[in-house]
This record gives structure tokens, C-alpha cells and sequence, in this order.
């Protein structure tokens, strides 16, 4: 049986690591932080499974390096989409580009592809602009909690990352749409 889910985007800050427990001594690039309870499994949970991941993620490079290689998941990912190398950040669709044309991504399988991030303004919409499943990590209290419009609407949220395995079981045995999709089916 083909995969449902062609690929998983993952954001970082406050989605794979705790933005709170961040160091940075010269004010942007962080040299360590502690990763959100489960986060780690998740990311090798994912990989074991077989699905392509990018992080797509806003930031100096050497934060993500400096954040997530001690805990040996940043070269778990197959491609990157960092803000600092692709010239944008979120919502703007050439970071999301980026990591579709490096995965060769179709436009017809976007619905395929998972955004996992903790930024309404900046991860759901984003994702959500170029038709990719948007997936809300509703976990620390450092964003807004209330999508300012329908841009901003996820098609899933989830409060701890370990719960995305759950979404994705789900999504892969046809059990969970999107809410858009939901409504186009069933008008």
C-alpha cells in the first residue's frame, strides 16, 4: 500500500526545541537548548517510518546545528529550508518552496506533505497558502493562540509532539482530513 503522506515538514523553535531554554550569548544564533518532551522520538520515530523530513525552520544555520545535533536528530532530516540560506522566512512560500523542489515535490501532492509548526502566522499560513496540511503544535504560551483569520486556520492541532504519530496513523489509514477538505467533500 503506498504512503498517504509524502513528506513531514518540521519547524524548530518551540516545536522541536523549547524556545525558553534557548542560549544565545550574541543575541541570534542559540548554542544550545532543551528539546520539548518527545520531541526526539518523534524525529527518529518519523525517520524510522520512512518519511522524507525537512526542516523548515527561521534562523541563523549554526542554531539548528547547535540545537539539534547533540541530541543526534538535525542530520535525521533530509533536506533543509532554513530562513538564513534560502534568503526568506515564513509565510513567505520560498522557504516551503525550497524544501518541495529539494523532496521534488509535485504541486498536486502539497495536500501530501505535513507542516508541523508552533507559529499560526508564520508555519500555518505558510503552509496552508501553498495547499500543504497544516499542523499546529498548540504547546508554548510564547505565540498567539487564536488564528488572526482564516489564513491562519490549521487543518490539525496537537499539544505535545508525540501526539503527531497519532494524527499521522490516522491520516495514513484515512481516519483524519483537513477541515477544508472535510467541507469540499461533504458540502
Amino acid at each position: 500500500m503506498a504512503q498517504r503522506i509524502r513528506a513531514i515538514f518540521l519547524d524548530c523553535g518551540d516545536t522541536l526545541v523549547d524556545e525558553g531554554s534557548e542560549v544565545k550569548p550574541d543575541g541570534e544564533v542559540s548554542v544550545r537548548a532543551d528539546l520539548i518532551p518527545g520531541a526526539g522520538e518523534l524525529v527518529r520515530e518519523l525517520k524510522r517510518r520512512g518519511y522524507p523530513l525537512a526542516l523548515v525552520a527561521d534562523g541563523p544555520l549554526a542554531t539548528f546545528v547547535n540545537n539539534l545535533g547533540p541530541y543526534r536528530i538535525y542530520d535525521l532530516f533530509d533536506v533543509y529550508a532554513i530562513s538564513e540560506t534560502v534568503g526568506a522566512s515564513k509565510p513567505d512560500a520560498r522557504i516551503f518552496r525550497s524544501a518541495l523542489h529539494q523532496l521534488q515535490i509535485a504541486a498536486d501532492d502539497h495536500a501530501r506533505v505535513l507542516m508541523v509548526g508552533n507559529h499560526l502566522g508564520r508555519d500555518i499560513k505558510g503552509a496552508n497558502a501553498l495547499g500543504i496540511t497544516s499542523v499546529w503544535l498548540d504547546w508554548a504560551p510564547r505565540r498567539a493562540k487564536t488564528p488572526a483569520d482564516a489564513s491562519e486556520q490549521p487543518d490539525f492541532t496537537i499539544k505535545m509532539p508525540l501526539d503527531f504519530l497519532h494524527l499521522v496513523d490516522q491520516i495514513e489509514a484515512g481516519q483524519a482530513l483537513p477541515k477544508e477538505r472535510v467541507h469540499r467533500q461533504h458540502p
